[in-house]
């Protein structure tokens, strides 16, 4: 059978740019906002398609070299498109960050600044890998900016992009009540399960670094239509949740977290609603 368009976009991860638009460009303009000073390299882990690198390079004329590490090839080739302007001033990699042992930079890649923005849930739960290795890299006086979301939970840990996605299932015909053992059964831990909570961020943080500054806001998702919010979720969550169903309703599936997206806006004048918080970190001395 032959995959739909939505399907391949969520293999793929294809669409970023406009699905950014409804979530992750408002973190990255409020990130950059918080770098200090005059920074000569910013290093962005999970740098998808470029966005962060191109707004901190046309903001800070002191970058001189702006590094991303991203896993997928697909977003390091449309990266690769959005730099090429900038030249020699980019450098592009592809990286796990899950590995247990993220990739060296050479002494030249040594970053001011590290930002991670809408990064560390998917990292879960081995995060300490990742904080580790930019406690190591950071140069002298660097700073680690980091954006984390924190949904409200139900009992079963669900709640955020996993509320949407229980309401998809249910109108395909899975019993609500299923919909926790399904993900558990599909191993799909949830995304509201995987962002931490502020206590356990504090500690965890606190073995590489001191928390210098915490800011935060609500992150408001509000759509025009089910089709756009169904793209969103593939171009953000990929197949994380499709492939709980049959490749032969995977399609629908995408159709139905739009159209759940929608009755929220419909009913609530809003998708969603949670606080997101920027943490401002300096390795512990």
């Amino acid at each position: 059978m032959t995959p739909s368009a939505i399907e391949i976009q969520a293999r793929i991860l294809s669409g970023y740019a406009d699905a950014s638009k409804l979530r992750q460009e408002h973190d990255r303009d409020w990130v950059l906002g918080h770098v200090p000073g005059e920074p000569g390299v910013l290093l962005d882990l999970g740098s998808g398609i470029g966005q962060l690198l191109q707004a901190a390079l046309d903001r800070f004329p002191s970058l001189r070299l702006a590094v991303g590490l991203e896993g997928s090839p697909h977003r390091i080739a449309e990266a690769t498109e959005r730099l090429r302007p900038y030249g020699d001033r980019v450098v592009l990699r592809e990286a796990d960050l899950n590995a247990p042992e993220p990739p060296p930079l050479p002494a030249a890649y040594r970053p001011d600044v590290v930002t991670m923005t809408s990064v560390l849930h998917w990292l879960y739960p081995t995060e300490e890998r990742i904080l580790a290795w930019v406690a190591r890299h950071l140069a002298p006086g660097g700073t680690f900016l980091v954006t984390t979301y924190h949904p409200a939970r139900d009992p079963h840990g669900l709640g955020g992009e996993d509320d949407i996605v229980r309401d998809a299932l249910t109108a395909l015909g899975v019993r609500r009540a299923d919909v926790p053992s399904l993900l558990a059964g599909g191993g799909v831990l949830p995304i509201a399960t995987r962002t931490r909570t502020v206590a356990d961020l504090t500690d965890l943080f606190g073995e590489h670094f001191e928390v210098v500054g915490i800011a935060e806001r609500a992150a408001e998702v509000t759509v025009e239509d089910a089709a756009r919010y169904a793209h969103f979720h593939a171009a953000t969550f990929g197949d994380y949740y499709s492939r709980l169903v049959e490749p032969a309703r995977r399609a629908a599936f995408f159709r139905a977290v739009g159209e759940a997206a929608a009755r929220r806006q419909e009913e609530r004048g809003r998708v969603s609603s949670m606080p997101v918080r920027l943490w401002r970190l300096v390795p512990r001395a």
